[in-house]
């Protein structure tokens, strides 16, 4: 199967003071169009920076990035916001939702963000598969933390990216709610299709992927190729 995603010899490096420090050292990554991947390791093995250079977040410092054929390394930054917008959707520990929208309201500015306007029908699709359907007219402070969590995961997807990417999605929930989220990640790479790749520090999370891949120092050590 094509790889979705895919990274070449990538590398990215910070500049503090007079020391060059690597964060990614000549990583070399695929992932199948809808596959469900996580991404494991300890703080400071790169996984969140792996996640931010995939995602047209950050500029790698050499190597390729190639999203649904499209080589990040290539474009310059209106482009790469651009394939973000269509391509990539993203998914944080913190929610992010703008507390003077309601869940709807949340979730559609997505598709008007994105430039084709309301979409009904996939609206439809997206709340009713997050069990978000009673919570339409509830503002971010009235929803709980594993509700908001399913709000910014619906405004993710709601334009059909060709990958989810979540950080730590799980961390600022409780294990119920965590459960429920995962379970959801889950069905919406099962019953959609969705290519997921997810970081995460929490074995029993990494558990509900398909895959598994470790990281240590900027390297990948396990789980770089797909089965």
């Amino acid at each position: 199967m094509d790889a979705i995603l895919k990274t070449e010899e990538l590398w990215k490096i910070y500049r503090q003071g007079r020391v060059d420090v690597p964060a990614l050292c000549g990583v070399n990554f695929a992932v199948p169009a809808g596959e469900f991947v996580a991404v494991m390791g300890p703080s400071g093995c790169g996984k969140s920076t792996l996640l931010h250079v995939i995602g047209g977040l950050a500029r790698a410092t050499r190597g390729h990035v190639l999203v649904d054929g499209n080589d990040l390394a290539e474009m310059g930054d209106a482009e790469r916001t651009k394939l973000r917008r269509h391509k990539v959707g993203f998914v944080f520990q913190r929610f992010n939702l703008l507390p003077a929208l309601d869940t709807r309201g949340n979730i559609a500015l997505a598709q008007h963000i994105h430039g084709n306007g309301f979409d009904p029908h996939r609206f439809s699709v997206v709340a009713n598969m997050l069990g978000l359907s009673e919570r339409l007219r509830h503002r971010p402070a009235e929803l709980s933390g594993g509700e908001q969590q399913r709000v910014a995961i619906a405004r993710a997807i709601i334009n059909e990216p060709k990958i989810l990417l979540a950080d730590e999605p799980t961390g600022s929930l409780d294990s119920k709610n965590s459960e429920l989220v995962l379970a959801m990640l889950k069905q919406l790479n099962k019953e959609l299709g969705q290519t997921i790749v997810m970081i995460t520090h929490n074995p029993e999370a990494a558990a509900y992927a398909d895959r598994v891949v470790h990281m240590r120092d900027g390297v990948i050590v396990d789980g770089a190729q797909a089965a």
